[in-house]
């Protein structure tokens, strides 16, 4: 997560918001990217209500500041992608390893965790519901006609990842898992 976080501040700052540099976020301190409820209650609620079957949280996200951005077209969208294509990225290094390396059973099972939660954090990021990555992708590509749509899912798309996050996480790590296999080929 921490470095999902990171490709998103550096994409930003590449294209002239300097927010989450000032800010001290550009940093692999675990500590400065910590959400108090997204990266400890939530995953140690998950952890004894599922037993360990679902586990995921969050980061406290980078901010940024698009009316910096020299790209004001695709600045958000280009953002929005750094962080999951960064996920992907870590995902298919490990489920190549995987492919390419014989590795013990115990480290097997870290590279096969690695990539499965990274592929599922991609795809979930993916989804083009507030406040995730794929609605900036999302509507990125929308006009001005459809601002009304905009501001409707920036109220309610919790409500709705909410909902999805309760009862529609289990076919992302289905998906991820899958992918682990095509590229690992294990």
């Amino acid at each position: 997560m921490i470095l999902h976080e990171i490709a998103h501040g550096t994409v930003a700052y590449i294209l002239g918001d300097p927010t989450a540099k000032l800010s001290g976020r550009l940093t692999l301190n675990p500590l400065k990217h910590l959400d108090p409820v997204g990266s400890v209650l939530l995953p140690l609620v998950l952890l004894f209500s599922t037993r360990g079957a679902i586990v995921f949280g969050w980061a406290k996200p980078v901010p940024i500041n698009p009316f910096n951005f020299t790209d004001k077209r695709w600045g958000e969208l280009k953002v929005g992608i750094a962080g999951v294509a960064v996920n992907f990225l870590i995902a298919i290094v490990f489920s190549l390893l995987a492919r390419f390396f014989y590795v013990s059973a115990n480290f097997f099972s870290v590279i096969y965790v690695v990539a499965v939660y990274n592929f599922a954090l991609g795809i979930f990021n993916l989804l083009p519901i507030p406040p995730l990555d794929g609605s900036h992708i999302f509507f990125s590509f929308l006009g001005e006609k459809f601002s009304d749509f905009k501001i409707f899912m920036q109220q309610y798309g919790i409500f709705i990842l909410l909902f999805l996050i309760v009862w529609g996480v289990d076919w992302i790590f289905k998906m991820s898992s899958m992918l682990f296999y095509l590229i690992s080929g294990h």
